[in-house]
């Protein structure tokens, strides 16, 4: 980065340069605003990456995005990827599960299973359904029925997706189908989830149909037709790209390698202004360099945020001791293997790890080369894509202390146990591990009260905004509105509309 003082004053600045940040900074510069980005990492895009592996250019972060409402189609529509939009495999993913009633400890004592479609979050529309007695059994199946004859909770609104879900169906349901997917799509527990943040409308629903159940039927009745998810052919990552050309194309500074230390309002609440200041070069003894702008929007990862909150105002200071969850780190093992006995994609699209399932470290994989058509052409016949997912909330890394190679070990061995497929270390073409760390959930319990309190404090001060999964919630058809909607507040401050 070159040294930023005395360039002038900009009209808008935007501290983070993921998705939430290029979004924000794209539709301020529209109107003609001058908008300058800051990004601390080497490059743009956030969680929303890509690596280059044996040959392949594969998404390193995000994979898809939730199709609810078309938002996230249109937003990509406009930036000319038009007809880019692709669905997934359709046969879905699969369970791994300690076997019912069997002694834990050998990967004996698991099973896998496909994991039943007509649900919400695990939660089974149909308690006695086939795909689901074959997860929970019939005992487990005629406890989930009982929540057809209980009487609606007249206790008011629950919030722990875990507790209504343990109360309503039995701990079955809870821990062999919800419980993994809330660890995989959450990487946290269910009984830690705010149900209005994951599955908003489920109270009404449950209230209005009398069971979780007929809730969950309900929901899905009323959802569109298709696939829940959606993916671009080629990546993700080429949402960053066209991103960055079109910013490219309206002058906007996307200055990467400048992680900003410092935010203090230096204006007016009549004519607002704010000073940056961003770290200086590593190794050497400079200070750091300073940045003004009009307006500012925060939009990055919300630990970050809640630390340059702190020198704004008193009240934008406090927002750090409110009960924020602790922050997860995530590390992700991609594998790309030549396994032929792999062309018959043996566990549909992937696998969902239950707590406690032995001989399995990994808490999801994805079978990247089953569940997209792309990338299964792009490694051509006989080669797969694997990813697998570690870490969850509120417990240490399991493999944060191992070197490279032993956790590309580890990472094959579960694969091979997930897929039911001896997986030949020899036959690996290529391997990278992926850290996403400081990540604050959008989705525990008390998150709606939190995000309000940061919204209100931030109402009250004049030419700044904030934006950030951290507090839209989880992927891109929660980002992308956001931080429009910021974007907006903002842009209607400085045209004084």
């Amino acid at each position: 980065m070159t040294d930023a003082e005395g360039t002038g004053m900009r009209d808008v600045l935007v501290i983070g340069g993921g998705v939430a940040g290029l979004v924000a900074a794209r539709a301020a510069a529209h109107v003609g605003l001058r908008v300058t980005v800051l990004e601390a990492a080497d490059a743009p895009g956030g969680a929303v990456a890509a690596h280059e592996l044996a040959g392949l250019t594969l998404d390193s972060g995000a994979e898809s995005f939730a199709v609810r409402r078309n938002t996230v189609a249109e937003f990509i529509d406009g930036l000319g990827l038009a007809g880019e939009v692709i669905a997934p495999n359709p046969a879905g993913a699969w369970l791994h599960l300690p076997a019912i009633g069997s002694a834990t400890g050998s990967a004996a004592a698991s099973v896998s299973v496909p994991l039943p479609q007509a649900g919400v979050l695990g939660i089974p529309g149909s308690p006695l359904a086939d795909d689901v007695r074959r997860v929970i059994g019939w005992g487990g199946a005629w406890r989930a029925y009982l929540d057809r004859l209980m009487p609606v909770l007249k206790i008011g609104r629950e919030h722990s997706l875990g507790d209504l879900v343990r109360k309503r169906m039995g701990r079955r349901v809870l821990e062999r189908l919800v419980e993994p997917v809330a660890g995989g799509v959450y990487s946290a527990s269910a009984a830690d989830l705010e149900i209005d943040v994951v599955a908003p409308g489920l109270n009404a629903a449950l209230t209005t149909t009398g069971s979780l159940s007929g809730a969950v039927t309900a929901m899905r009745s009323a959802a569109p037709a298709g696939s829940a998810i959606g993916g671009l052919r080629g990546g993700m990552s080429r949402l960053v790209d066209a991103l960055r050309a079109d910013l490219d194309l309206y002058g906007v500074e996307v200055l990467t390698g400048s992680p900003v230390t410092a935010l203090e309002r230096t204006g007016s609440d009549q004519e607002p202004s704010w000073r940056v200041t961003v770290a200086a070069e590593p190794g050497t003894a400079e200070p750091g360099s300073t940045m003004e702008g009009r307006f500012v929007i925060i939009a990055t990862p919300g630990a970050q945020a809640l630390r340059l909150l702190a020198g704004v105002t008193p009240e934008a200071a406090a927002l750090a001791s409110l009960d924020w969850p602790e922050a997860t780190a995530v590390e992700l093992a991609t594998i790309v293997i030549d396994a032929p006995a792999l062309d018959a994609h043996p566990r549909g699209t992937g696998v969902l790890v239950a707590v406690g399932t032995p001989g399995v470290t990994a808490k999801a994989l994805t079978h990247v080369s089953a569940k997209w058509a792309w990338v299964a052409e792009a490694a051509g016949p006989g080669r797969h894509v694997l990813r697998l997912s570690y870490g969850r909330a509120g417990q240490d890394s399991p493999v944060a202390r191992l070197s490279d190679d032993d956790f590309q070990a580890l990472a094959l061995r579960d694969a091979s146990a997930l897929l039911g497929v001896d997986l030949d270390p020899g036959a690996v073409r290529g391997f990278a591990r992926t850290l996403w760390g400081d990540t604050l959930s959008p989705a525990t319990i008390g998150a709606a009260d939190r995000v309000r309190r940061v919204r209100e404090t931030l109402d009250a001060i004049p030419g700044i905004d904030i934006t950030g999964a951290w507090l839209a919630g989880t992927g891109l058809a929660s980002v992308i509105p956001d931080a429009l909607a910021a974007s907006t507040r903002v842009r209607h401050a400085a045209l004084g509309l």
